[in-house]
């Protein structure tokens, strides 16, 4: 395994790492989901990521009975969560100071921890003032309740908003943002943020790297039951394939998969190695509904090497999505 440096901090984490988004309870159940963690703690992965929202907190639940049975040591690990999405009450969405406050003492209590490494901010709140966001974050660290927080979909200039709060009251500024990165969703990471990486020395835990399961090559030749697409409450997903936009990417991807074959990989491993070329990705969240798939993933490490000058251009071509870079005028 490979490890790197969360943003500025010296906190490392495993450059590959297992989530729990989809699968944990909606897709497995306990025995599965401890085969998969198992899987990945044996590969190299420290880090396992979750949020209140996932299937409605029983992700949560669900990674605490496995670390339970597992009795790895606590120091070993880096787990995180992320609040936002925390129940039907009023006052138990969004990033007001009391949801924060709640909602960690929720999240810590279903995975049976007394404190996650990363607490994140699951989406930006337009309600709350980014300040009382800022101090409820410090607030919930002095606590020790959590060791570092960041955001997730946050814009740019949401994310430098916050960190001169915080720089301002003199307080802990936000270190990581978990945005969707892959090979066909480029934008954030390698242009929007690019000033952030030396600025405020931003980490990245990216999710989606296969991008919903697009860029496994399973969906090249039409739909498939018994996957995500077919599970209630993921309708969006299944408009977003067979729509004008979705069939050009399986165009793409369907290219990309030849490509993967003559290097003698996997489509989702080319992906997850593209992804992991990138040197300000901090670590690539995968998902699994099975160790098997898990110790596939993890073989991405062996190929990162395959992927010479010459077969990223041939990607590059292939997508055709390269953001450009803003240019200095002056």
């Amino acid at each position: 395994m490979e490890y790197r440096y969360l943003g500025k901090s010296g906190l490392r984490v495993s450059a590959l790492s297992l989530g729990t988004w989809v699968t944990f309870n909606d897709q497995i159940a306990d025995d599965t989901a401890y085969d998969c963690m198992v899987a990945a703690y044996d590969s190299g992965v420290n880090f396992f990521d979750n949020a209140e929202v996932y299937s409605n907190g029983e992700a949560e639940k669900m990674m605490g009975r496995v670390l339970k049975r597992t009795e790895w040591k606590r120091s070993d690990l880096v787990l995180s969560t992320k609040i936002f999405w925390g129940g039907k009450g009023i006052n138990d969405r969004g990033l007001s100071r009391k949801h924060i406050l709640e909602g960690t003492d929720a999240s810590l209590k279903r995975i049976g921890t007394d404190y996650v490494d990363l607490i994140f901010c699951h989406r930006p709140d337009l309600d709350t003032p980014i300040e009382e966001t800022v101090r409820a974050m410090n607030h919930v660290i002095n606590q020790g309740k959590a060791l570092y927080w960041g955001t997730s979909e946050w814009s740019a200039l949401q994310i430098m908003e916050a960190y001169q709060i915080a720089k301002r009251e003199h307080l802990i500024t936000p270190l990581m943002e978990q945005p969707e990165y892959n090979m066909l969703h480029r934008e954030k990471v390698e242009k929007e943020f690019m000033h952030l990486y030396s600025e405020i020395g931003l980490g990245t835990t990216i999710w989606s790297p296969l991008k919903s399961g697009i860029l496994t090559g399973k969906y090249n030749n039409g739909m498939l039951d018994n996957t995500r697409l077919s599970l209630p409450g993921y309708e969006w997903l299944k408009e977003r394939l067979f729509s004008e936009e979705g069939k050009k990417d399986i165009a793409k991807v369907v290219e990309l998969t030849k490509l993967a074959e003559e290097l003698g990989i996997t489509m989702a491993q080319l992906a997850l190695a593209w992804t992991l070329k990138n040197k300000n990705v901090s670590t690539v969240i995968t998902g699994a509904s099975s160790a098997k798939q898990v110790k596939e993933n993890m073989k991405v490490l062996d190929f990162v090497s395959l992927l010479t000058e010459d077969i990223i251009e041939k990607i590059e071509k292939i997508l055709n999505n390269k953001p450009k870079q803003e240019v200095d005028l002056k």
